[in-house]
C-alpha cells in the first residue's frame, strides 16, 4: 500500500510519553486495530512508520504528523475510528490521508505556551519579555552532537508575542522546526542565562501547526 499520514494530537497525561515510548504505542494500537503495519526487508526488518518532528517530553501537540505504511489496503475513514477506539489517554488521531509532499518541506512550528510567574506582575514581565526578545541576537549554549556550543537563537524564531493569561504570560510564537530546529524550551533557557530576573518559575508550549517555507500550512 502506498504511504499514509496520519495527523495526530498528544495532550493531557500523554505529553509525558516519550518518543521511543509513543512509537511503541503507536505500533500496538495498529495491532490491536488489526491492521498490520508493513516492514523494510533484509536481517533487521522494521515496521515502516516515523513521526516527521519528534516531540518533547512535556510539549503537547495538536499537529504532530507520522509516515507509515500497511500490509494491505484498507478503508482511511474506518482506520481513523479503529486506532482512536484503542489509542491510550492524550491521543488522537485526526486525520489518514495520502501525503502529497516530503516532510523536509516543513520549515516553521506555530506554538502556544505560557510562562508562570509566582510573584510578579504580569504586565510589567510582558514588556520586558517584549523587549528581550526584540533584540538583534541572542546567544546561548545549547547542545549539539559535539557537545556544548554557542548558538543564535535569534533568527530561528519567525515571530513572538507575549499576552496576559490566566497563570501568568500567554506566548504565541512561530519558530524553526527543521535546519535548524529550535526546541520551545530554548525560550525561557534564554531568559534564564540572559535575563534570570524575566525567566517564568514555570512554562508550558503546545505545537499549534507545522508551516513551510512560505507559511502555508503543512501536510
Amino acid at each position: 500500500m502506498n504511504k499514509l499520514r496520519m495527523r495526530f494530537s498528544k495532550t493531557g497525561r500523554a505529553i509525558w510519553i516519550s518518543h521511543l515510548d509513543l512509537m511503541a504505542t503507536l505500533q500496538r494500537a495498529f495491532s490491536r486495530a488489526e491492521s498490520r503495519l508493513k516492514y523494510s526487508e533484509g536481517f533487521n526488518p522494521r515496521p515502516l512508520i516515523s513521526i516527521a518532528l519528534p516531540l518533547s517530553v512535556g510539549c503537547a501537540s495538536v499537529c504532530e504528523l507520522m509516515d507509515f505504511q500497511l500490509a494491505e489496503e484498507v478503508d482511511i475513514t474506518e482506520l481513523k475510528d479503529k486506532l482512536n477506539a484503542v489509542m491510550p489517554e492524550g491521543i488522537e488521531v485526526l486525520e489518514i490521508y495520502e501525503p502529497e509532499r516530503k516532510n523536509a518541506a516543513i520549515k516553521w512550528l506555530e506554538i502556544e505556551g505560557v510562562f508562570e510567574y509566582d510573584d510578579r506582575q504580569v504586565d510589567i514581565m510582558i514588556e520586558e519579555l517584549a523587549r528581550f526578545f526584540s533584540r538583534a541576537s541572542i546567544v546561548i549554549e545549547k547542545k549539539t552532537k559535539r557537545g556544548i556550543g554557542e548558538a543564535d537563537i535569534r533568527p530561528s524564531i519567525r515571530e513572538i508575542s507575549f499576552a496576559t493569561a490566566e497563570g501568568g504570560v500567554a506566548v504565541h510564537a512561530v519558530v524553526s522546526a527543521q535546519n535548524p530546529t529550535l526546541n520551545p524550551d530554548l525560550l525561557p533557557a534564554a531568559l534564564r542565562a540572559l535575563a534570570p530576573e524575566i525567566a517564568p518559575d514555570f512554562a508550558r508550549f503546545t505545537r499549534i501547526e507545522t508551516y513551510d517555507e512560505e507559511m502555508l500550512i503543512f501536510r
